[in-house]
């Protein structure tokens, strides 16, 4: 008789922070020649990255008779069984389960956005729901072209549509999209143009074809345009801190409004769209990264000569640190730029960006999770900010599709991580209206720490959809 050792699936649990466990147990096996018996036994830790679950497994002692086929028998059935384990563990994000909460939670938004006539004022747009508040409905801001935020409560709106097909959803989302018309009326404010008008026309037009709505994406991709300096070789971010900077700012949230020009270059506009668009991705790739691969927010440059001056930070911990969401700007707005140019050298720094919040995230952080500042002395002490990770997870959803496979992989796992780390531990759940906690905005101006924060819920469930998409095209 031989004694062997090998890992069954004996018992398999998840045990998850919140207290639920999921048990599978093969108690019954039935096979020729084996005599089992679980001696007392050691347990097997495999902690995850993500902190909300540990995965284990129990290591048995089998006796089998001397006999290489069923020794062959049993080693491959060990193998199958991790190999499902594994399967299961990746599988263990439930997509539908996750995008119907958010459905949920936008009915209960509505019902405390709703007046006591039974009408909504559309002007005011979801801002934020803070800690310290006592109501479960969502802080509201005026819709205006220096309320950057305006754009994000109509664009989950019009993804909520797109889910559920609900002619009421639909009739709010266009109230909400509306209440932005000002926007191509006046002179263009600042860069966050792009913003406001891709989440709410820009998902407006995704789901209805609208030829208004396309319109006014053409001229607000104009309005963008206006604020390009040809000298520097990118756009102005913000007009009214020329004086405080003392040259032309750049900050890194401009590169996801890169998306409006590039769209419109292909949908009537013109080509110098275009070219803006990839000038200034390039300049901001040669000026406002350090070797590694980190970004600083803000890229200072002479108005006249087009010089760099220098990289500072606005809401980052020090010029010097990694500002996460700043960071997530970059990783979505590369993955972008090679979406809509092809150009090999986007796609590698995009990998580059990627991989350095990667790093980093693993050495700072306790989940999938990030701090909100990478570099932020008080370490897990620090305010985390969800919306990074949504930003980031949405991101690797289309990033993964672009690289080879092996790379692919290790960013599909990191968005799933992502993911499930947000939807097991970050939910707001009945505290509030909300979908996510514990995002952080203007840390440096104290303010929205540790809130739910509208920018968060729209990337989460445009992550959760890309994943559902990425899904039924791979089935």
């Amino acid at each position: 008789m031989t004694l062997f050792y090998i890992i069954t699936l004996s018992d398999w649990g998840f045990v998850y922070k919140r207290g639920f466990t999921i048990k599978i147990s093969f108690s019954t096996i039935d096979m020729t020649n084996i005599r089992k018996k679980t001696l007392p036994c050691k347990f097997a830790e495999k902690k995850t990255k993500s902190d909300s679950f540990l995965s284990i497994i129990l290591i048995s002692f089998v006796y089998i008779e001397n006999d290489d086929k069923m020794k062959k028998l049993i080693f491959c059935f060990a193998v199958c069984c991790l190999a499902a384990c594994q399967a299961h563990q990746e599988g263990a994000l439930d997509v539908d389960k996750q995008v119907r909460y958010c459905t949920d939670q936008v009915s209960q938004a509505l019902k405390e956005l709703r007046q006591s006539n039974g009408s909504y004022d559309y002007s005011m747009e979801p801002r934020n729901i803070l800690q310290e508040d006592q109501q479960r409905g969502w802080n509201c801001r005026k819709a205006s072209p220096q309320e950057w935020c305006s754009g994000f409560w109509p664009g989950i709106l019009w993804m909520e549509y797109g889910i559920t097909g609900n002619d009421s959803l639909r009739q709010y989302a266009e109230g909400y999209t509306e209440a932005l018309s000002m926007l191509t009326r006046e002179p263009v404010f600042d860069h966050d143009i792009g913003f406001l008008t891709l989440c709410s026309y820009g998902k407006g037009y995704e789901q209805t074809g609208s030829d208004d709505y396309k319109q006014f994406m053409l001229a607000a991709a104009d309005s963008l345009a206006t604020l390009y300096n040809n000298k520097v070789g990118t756009i102005l971010s913000w007009p009214r801190h020329v004086k405080d900077y003392g040259g032309h700012n750049t900050i890194m949230d401009n590169m996801i409004n890169l998306e409006l020009l590039f769209w419109a270059s292909e949908n009537g506009g013109s080509q110098q769209l275009r070219d803006i668009a990839v000038t200034h991705a390039e300049t901001t790739m040669q000026h406002q990264f350090r070797e590694d691969g980190s970004c600083y927010h803000v890229a200072v440059y002479d108005t006249l000569t087009g010089q760099f001056l220098r990289g500072v930070t606005h809401q980052g911990y020090a010029d010097s640190s990694m500002w996460a969401r700043g960071q997530s700007w970059a990783i979505y707005g590369y993955t972008m730029v090679y979406r809509f140019t092809k150009d090999q050298h986007f796609l590698d720094f995009a990998q580059k960006v990627t991989d350095i919040y990667l790093k980093r995230l693993k050495e700072t952080s306790n989940d999938w999770v990030p701090l909100w500042d990478m570099d932020d002395p008080r370490g897990l002490d620090a305010p985390k900010d969800a919306s990074a990770a949504c930003v980031v997870a949405s991101a690797l959803l289309e990033l993964c599709q672009y690289v080879e496979p092996s790379k692919g992989k290790v960013y599909y796992d990191a968005a799933i991580g992502m993911l499930s780390d947000l939807s097991n531990n970050y939910q707001s759940r009945e505290k509030n209206v909300s979908f996510l906690l514990h995002s952080t905005g203007h840390h440096p101006a104290g303010s929205e720490i540790d809130a739910s924060i509208i920018y968060a819920d729209y990337y989460y469930l445009e992550a959760l959809l890309r994943l559902r998409k990425l899904s039924e095209k791979n089935a």
